[in-house]
């Protein structure tokens, strides 16, 4: 009897299976030795990572949470000079971000010696450190991009200080930080001159927080920036 299409078909699924098969054992064979030291350096690199962690990272974290504990006891009374550059007897941000840097407690020196700056007026040496605080927490991350727009204001350069405000404000959109800065980028663009941009991000405020109190306002700033733009 003649073999079915189907048949036949499924057998030479089967072989072109088979060889390939035969093809990845003769690989792993001629290759044994290459992949066990791949797989072995690998391994070392996972430990490494979470003996880092563990052994290093972990105690040096600590120890700069210890060490940060009078800079930000300073900040908070507004000692900016002492908090960013010590008393002689504790460290302030400045030290911390050289010793800890790359720690959790570092990085967020990085944020309180950019705030500190910026209440100084040292506004270049604000943005600097602001650019080097990263964060997952999506508030503590919106003030310091918005920290870094009052910083670009006050050096005149608006056209980023309005791309800081809105980037603060669509972080994680909240009612909290959000209204804030999307009226300091209304504001800023109305100091540009940018009336028609002024209103959409008046009307954007009024639309998505209503209930706040910038959003309440709203109106009242659509109502300058449409009047301005028809001057």
């Amino acid at each position: 009897m003649a073999q079915s299409k189907g048949n036949q078909k499924a057998e030479e699924t089967i072989e072109v299976v088979e060889s390939a098969l035969s093809r990845s054992e003769q690989f792993i064979e001629n290759n044994q030795k290459s992949l066990i030291i791949g797989v072995a350096v690998i391994a070392l690199i996972v430990a490494a990572y979470f003996g880092a962690n563990k052994y290093f990272l972990e105690p040096k974290q600590k120890e700069a949470q210890v060490q940060m504990f009078m800079a930000q006891r300073y900040f908070e009374s507004d000692s900016l000079q002492k908090a960013l550059y010590g008393d002689g007897n504790n460290p302030g941000f400045i030290e911390i971000i050289d010793e800890y840097g790359s720690t959790k407690a570092g990085n967020l020196a990085s944020y309180y010696a950019g705030i500190s700056f910026l209440k100084k007026g040292e506004f270049n040496e604000a943005i600097k450190y602001l650019d080097q605080f990263n964060s997952d927490d999506h508030v503590l991350s919106a003030m310091a991009k918005g920290a870094k727009g009052d910083a670009y204001i006050e050096l005149n350069q608006n056209d980023k200080a309005v791309n800081q405000y809105l980037s603060a404000a669509k972080t994680n959109m909240n009612e909290f930080t959000s209204p804030i800065f999307l009226m300091k980028a209304g504001n800023t663009y109305e100091i540009m001159g940018n009336y028609m941009e002024a209103q959409k991000t008046y009307e954007l405020l009024k639309a998505e927080f209503p209930t706040t109190a910038d959003g309440r306002n709203a109106d009242k700033y659509i109502a300058r920036a449409q009047a301005k733009g028809k001057k």
